[in-house]
């Protein structure tokens, strides 16, 4: 019965249209009264713990961070560079969106901060060389989801804060999934472009490639000095993002100098405003965190799937497609709130490695941006390049199911995630 009110609170404020975080703060009180013991104090308090977080000031210098390598120039001098390395290729194009999708990133941790750089600078380019404008679409959306996969990421940030997992462990985890992902949809779209009859832009030279990646060294340089920092221990996740922001802003000001100081505060406002969001998300679903633990209610998932305990394989697949479902009708970061709470109790039960599961539960959140309906990256994408969700989501089709396939692979195999902290610890 606790379930049924908890669910039926939160979908039935959903289906009204209440904003998500509202949404989990009624559902909260749906919980204390069905409980008897309702007491605003108590849901203040909670409510503001939730945001009080040293770990969690990640999330607004990765934001900043972000934004400022968007309009400081750094994003498109990392397009370039690929553009240089890869645009001569058959279906050259595309291979740019995947490897500057990579690389960004390495530097900023934002899906939508990423697709949109990516379409405004590539979608024209590749429409213009006569590629099917819903499946470069569809391309770059696919492409632009890896950032919450590859460090440093706003996903892995939150998802540590609110599962109490290792933050650098994430990190480091997230390095192979995220290139397997690159991997591919660079795998689908050699299938597709085989189809299509265009001229690649002719091969870059050698003089310009060397000047291509020597304008964006000072941008390449930065996912570096995070991930040797974090693994030296010279600063933490939360320290990294305001070495990230701080860098962005040097590079872009006194190095590239294509930020003008007045353009600051529009940028900051930017920022804040996502970040705003993004935290009251969080604080609103600590409430429900605290009263899902109080109503028992992991405990009653973990009797329901008592006979899969002693299958990992077979119930980290059963979660993974719970998330997917979710993740159809659900943005990412009220997905990663809601559910971690719920399953990282049952993680914990089965014995599963929780940095394993964790950079899994991303990625599959990462993959449920560019499902229909709900997809923001796809709405993203619709909007910069002006097209129809539709088209979009025709588009992103191949890619996304090769995606998938990635995210089942891992589930077959955990250590190929592994890997890497057994290599660096």
């Amino acid at each position: 019965m606790t379930v049924a009110v908890f669910l039926g609170a939160l979908l039935g404020a959903m289906a009204l249209g209440v904003p998500i975080a509202y949404s989990l703060l009624l559902c909260g009180v749906a919980l204390m009264v069905y409980m008897g013991n309702f007491d605003a104090q108590i849901l203040a308090q909670n409510l503001i713990e939730g945001a009080n977080s040293f770990p969690l000031l990640a999330v607004p210098f990765f934001m900043l961070a972000g934004e400022i390598m968007n309009v400081g120039g750094l994003s498109r001098r990392i397009v370039n560079l690929a553009l240089t390395l890869v645009g001569h290729q058959r279906g050259g194009l595309g291979y740019v969106v995947i490897v500057a999708a990579v690389l960004m990133a390495a530097l900023s941790g934002s899906a939508v901060a990423d697709t949109a750089a990516l379409a405004a600078l590539l979608l024209p380019m590749m429409v213009k060389a006569g590629h099917d404008k819903a499946r470069a679409g569809g391309l770059i959306a696919s492409a632009g989801i890896i950032a919450p996969v590859i460090p440093p990421s706003i996903a892995f940030v939150i998802f540590g804060v609110a599962a109490n997992v290792s933050i650098t462990k994430l990190f480091l985890a997230g390095i192979v999934p995220g290139l397997l992902m690159g991997v591919a949809i660079a795998v689908a779209w050699f299938l597709v472009a085989k189809k299509e009859r265009i001229t690649p832009p002719p091969k870059s030279t050698s003089a310009e490639r060397l000047k291509a990646l020597r304008d964006s060294t000072w941008a390449l340089v930065l996912p570096f000095i995070v991930l040797v920092g974090l693994k030296m221990g010279v600063f933490t996740p939360t320290e990294a993002a305001v070495v990230a922001a701080v860098y962005a802003l040097f590079v872009a000001t006194v190095i590239y100098r294509e930020m003008k100081f007045s353009q600051l505060y529009q940028v900051f406002v930017s920022a804040a405003k996502t970040t705003a969001v993004i935290m009251f998300l969080v604080a609103a679903a600590m409430v429900s965190a605290w009263l899902i633990t109080i109503a028992n209610l992991p405990q009653e998932l973990i009797q329901l799937l008592q006979p899969f305990l002693d299958r990992p394989m077979l119930l980290m697949l059963i979660m993974m497609l719970i998330v997917i479902a979710v993740g159809t009708a659900m943005d990412m970061t009220p997905t990663i709130l809601i559910l971690t709470p719920v399953l990282m109790p049952l993680v914990k039960a089965a014995g599963i490695d929780p940095v394993y599961f964790g950079v899994l539960f991303i990625m599959n959140n990462a993959i449920g941006l560019v499902t229909p309906p709900v997809g923001t990256v796809l709405n993203v994408v619709a909007g910069v390049g002006k097209m129809k969700m539709d088209e979009v989501t025709r588009g992103v089709i191949p890619f996304m199911c090769a995606q998938f396939a990635v995210l089942f692979l891992l589930v077959l195999f955990p250590q190929i995630v592994l890997w890497p902290l057994k290599l660096f610890y």
